[in-house]
């Protein structure tokens, strides 16, 4: 059965992977974000310019049945925890929680009224692993953790909500992070299956949750990251 998926913030990384393997699926996708990246010319594509943090939600794009949402902006801003401003925190809880909540509400009845509907949220490694200088991205993410479970104790039966947690992943927003050879095996080194994480991987786990194949699994925290989280070798 062909289903529609609402992406927000799909227009590169981990976004645009996902939009490009629903769509190859036969599935409809409409992607909003700020500008549409990866996503000018993909086949199956409603795109939608939207400024998650300054535009009202397009509601009047949403369709009859809404079989998943996949919230998907994020930020890596990591500083010394004495050089970080409140406003600085509140930036990391907008962008990275509210955001979530806004586009959740405004889509909830219709996720309620579509069979088997699901909402995908994302969060960091750093919020189940004490890392230097991850204060406002783990506090703004452990945030969203939160929000996931709570919701879907909320939802349920109707919808379900899951969160991917990924490590280091070779994005655009992680560009910095491994834009060299020896950063990249730094990154692959600190990681049990030494190597950085893959966008692709990462969207194929977030095609799978979001998919009626997963219609048993809700509100879960799922560790996509190379074994960080849990072993040490």
């Amino acid at each position: 059965m062909n289903r529609t998926y609402l992406l927000v913030g799909a227009s590169q990384g981990i976004g645009l992977e996902l939009a490009k393997q629903l769509t190859s699926d036969g599935h409809r996708v409409i992607a909003l974000s700020r500008h549409p990246g990866g996503l000018a010319g993909l086949p199956g594509v409603e795109y939608h310019a939207f400024d998650v943090l300054q535009d009202e939600f397009p509601a009047a794009i949403l369709p009859a049945e809404l079989h998943g949402l996949a919230y998907m902006p994020g930020s890596i801003n990591l500083k010394g925890f004495n050089t970080i401003r409140p406003e600085q925190f509140r930036d990391e809880f907008e962008i990275n929680c509210v955001g979530a909540i806004r586009c959740i509400q405004a889509a909830l009845k219709t996720l309620k009224q579509t069979p088997g509907a699901s909402v995908l949220l994302f969060s960091t490694v750093a919020v189940g692993v004490g890392m230097p200088f991850h204060s406002g991205i783990a506090a703004a993410k452990g945030a969203v953790e939160g929000l996931a479970r709570a919701l879907a104790a909320e939802l349920a039966p109707q919808v379900r909500v899951n969160c991917i947690a990924p490590s280091l992943t070779n994005t655009p927003l992680a560009a910095r992070l491994l834009n060299t050879e020896e950063k990249m095996a730094a990154a692959a080194a600190r990681h049990p299956m030494k190597k950085a994480g893959d966008p692709a991987e990462i969207a194929a786990l977030g095609a799978f949750l979001l998919s009626p194949s997963t219609a048993w699994i809700t509100g879960q925290i799922l560790h996509a990251d190379g074994g960080m989280s849990t072993l040490k070798v």
